[in-house]
Order: structure tokens, then sequence, then C-alpha cells
């Protein structure tokens, strides 16, 4: 395994692995022995970045979520796990109620909802201090300052190591760092968002993103990346949940003229290295020159053998560029 360190501050930075183990769906779709054995091969290769949120997986039951975190602390709990390890977590769009959604009725992120989410995910996680806390989706309706505050107060407390965002406009995300900075507080420093060797386009719009995606990591939150070398952006759904290998399962908003050529130079050099496409996409991440944590799910050790095999994988300075030329 390899590592890295996330975060700048000694007293709050870690060093993690280079491949972050993703736990959406364990202890719903994933059964338990499933997941202690994916968790355990992982911890054995040297993994040592997990993730999760308060809300995983609502949909599959209709719940508030939740299931992942329980789950990851029964085996923390059975492993004698300890800070070794180090275990992200989200809040802020977790359903108010049963049956509800991130998008019709969320938690959101005031400061009572980061305060209280902050310290239920404690106890289900099992752990005095959460690692890593996401502000998991953005929240209009309460001031950025307050949200801000919300989250300093907990890393000045104690009870939160680094602070993350995910899926927020970039001028927000760098809005809520200036506020930080100015007051003299802690701010973001992880950034979680969807990111893979195929560019979707962002113009397709859905219920929680009017004006176009804000999911994907776009052309102006890498080049916010370049500019400040204490970020460290966690790509979520690098291997686009299996379609790679099934092309059928290609969501919307890859299907214009830039990805078949991308694919294409994808497959030559899966062949040329004898890896797996899979593979290539990661360790395209994994070696670039932007700080990329891949952040994996696996539903199986097998898959997760597959993933962990791409951390090995030296891609050359050529093979790069044809991978990072095409359009």
């Amino acid at each position: 395994m390899k590592y890295r360190t996330i975060g700048t501050d000694p007293q709050t930075r870690r060093e993690v692995s280079v491949l972050a183990l993703g736990a959406m769906l364990f202890g719903s779709v994933t059964d338990e022995k499933t997941s202690f054995a994916v968790l355990d091969r992982y911890v054995e290769a040297g993994g040592t970045f997990i993730d999760t949120s308060d809300n995983y997986a609502f949909w599959v039951d209709g719940s508030q979520g939740g299931q992942s975190e329980e789950l990851l602390g029964r085996w923390r709990r059975s492993r004698g796990i300890g800070d070794e390890i180090v275990i992200a977590t989200k809040l802020g769009a977790r359903p108010l109620a049963p049956g509800t959604s991130y998008v019709d009725n969320p938690e959101g992120l005031s400061a009572k909802v980061i305060r209280e989410s902050a310290e239920r995910s404690r106890e289900r996680l099992g752990v005095e201090k959460l690692d890593l806390l996401y502000a998991h989706i953005e929240d209009r309706k309460v001031p950025l300052q307050e949200t801000v505050e919300g989250f300093a107060e907990l890393v000045v407390e104690g009870t939160v190591g680094l602070l993350g965002v995910s899926n927020h406009a970039t001028w927000r995300v760098e809005r809520a760092r200036a506020l930080a900075a100015a007051a003299g507080l802690p701010g973001y420093e992880v950034l979680q968002y969807a990111h893979s060797h195929l560019r979707p386009r962002t113009d397709v719009p859905d219920d929680l993103f009017p004006d176009g995606s804000l999911g994907p990591a776009g052309p102006d939150l890498l080049a916010y990346l370049r500019a400040e070398p204490g970020l460290t952006l966690v790509a979520y759904s690098p291997l686009l949940k299996g379609a790679y290998t099934h092309s059928d399962r290609l969501p919307r908003d890859f299907g214009h003229p830039g990805t078949p050529a991308r694919l294409e130079v994808l497959r030559e050099v899966a062949q040329e290295t004898g890896a797996t496409v899979n593979q290539v996409v990661l360790a395209w991440q994994i070696g670039g020159e932007l700080p990329v944590v891949p952040l994996v799910g696996a539903s199986s050790v097998a898959q997760l053998e597959e993933n962990l095999a791409a951390v090995d994988l030296e891609l050359t300075s050529e093979q790069r560029a044809r991978l990072d030329s095409v359009h």
C-alpha cells in the first residue's frame, strides 16, 4: 500500500492509504458477513481510509439511513480497531423522516444539526473523535457563516479532526474557506466529488442541481485544487458503478462524443500494461499531478482485490500523456 497526507495542521492532518474504501452499502445491500470480509481484507492490505455517511443507505429500505455507520461500529468493536483507521463520515443529507429524501427533506447544515448529527455519528461508529467530517450537500437556507462556525466548533472542541465538503459549487467552497480563514477557524481541507477518467456533461440538471450537476469535479474545481496545494480530492464513483466493464450502465450524462475516444485510449493502455481498464483508471488517479484519492466500493473480496492491485500499477509518462490529452 502507498500513503498520502490529508490536511495541513500538524494537530489534525492524517496519513491515509492512497485507495479509500466506500462503505455506502455495508449493512444494507451488502450483508454483514461480506462487509466484514471486505473490511478485513482492506485493512490486511494496508488500507486505512474508510468512507461512510449518516444517511447511508436510506434509499434501500425507505429509512433515514445509519446502517453503514452502525455496521462500521460493530466491525470496529469486534476487531479492536482504534484510531489507526481513519473513518470519514458526512452530514447534511440525512432525511428528517422515513420515506423522504435529501431532495425534499434534508437535515441541512445548521449549527444545531451539525452538533447533534455529529454526536449521533460518533455513537453509531463508536468513536470519541470523527477523523474527517464532510458537509454532504449544500444548504442555502442557512447562512454560510453559521455552517462554517458550527463545523469549526467541533474541531476546536476535539470531537472532529479534519473538515471536508462534497457536492458544493466551487464558489461556495471558496467562500466558506475564506470565512473560516478570516475568523482564524479551521475550514474545509478535503473535497469529495465524483471524478473518473470519462468526463460527464455538467449541464444536465436534476432535482438537486437545477442549473446542472455540482457532483462531478469539473474544470473549475480541478483548477481550484491545483491552485490550493493544501487540498485533497477524494474521488467518488471513480469506476462509474461498473460502467467501464458494463457499458449499459453508463449514466446518461456520459453520452457525448468525447466518451468513445477516452474509452479507446483506456483500453489501449490496459492492453499494454496487462491490467484491467478499472485498474488503469485508478492508477491514473493515484499517480497523477493532483492529489486525488479514489474512493472505491466493493461488494465482494474479489472486487476489492482488483482495486487493490491498481495501487502498484505504474503508468509511463507517455501513457499518462495519452490518457490526459484525449478530448
